[in-house]
């Protein structure tokens, strides 16, 4: 089982800057994939951002320019640098990883519990 620490979140003014990390640990789980996605209230989780082993990153539009998000893949963390924060990235932020265990042919996903990002305007 791959367990997931967020840490980061919380309230912040529109304009400011938050960063969120997260660890995944686990025996036998070789990470491919790690990124976050966000739910804000009444609407369905989302992509921000993913990143690849290969260090390929995909960014939702709505945060391009402004998100960054780091890797290490030797430790399996990931961070969200997220800058000039709006109103509307209010939302939990959920870790994402994929990944396959040894010896299967099939992709795991794991989630992190959320953590809350506020950003008031």
């Amino acid at each position: 089982q791959v367990q997931l620490v967020e840490s980061g979140g919380g309230l912040v003014q529109a304009g400011g800057s938050l960063r969120l990390s997260c660890a995944a640990s686990g025996s036998g789980f070789r990470v491919n994939v790690m990124g976050w996605y966000r739910q804000a209230p009444g609407k369905q989780r989302e992509l921000v951002v993913i990143s690849t082993r290969n260090g390929n990153t995909d960014y939702a539009d709505s945060v391009k320019g402004r998100f960054t998000i780091s890797r290490d893949s030797a430790k399996n963390t990931v961070d969200l640098q997220m800058s000039s924060l709006k109103p509307e990235d209010t939302a939990v932020y959920y870790c994402y990883v994929s990944g396959l265990y040894s010896g299967s042919l099939y992709n795991s996903d794991y989630w992190g519990q959320g953590t809350q990002v506020t950003v008031s305007s």
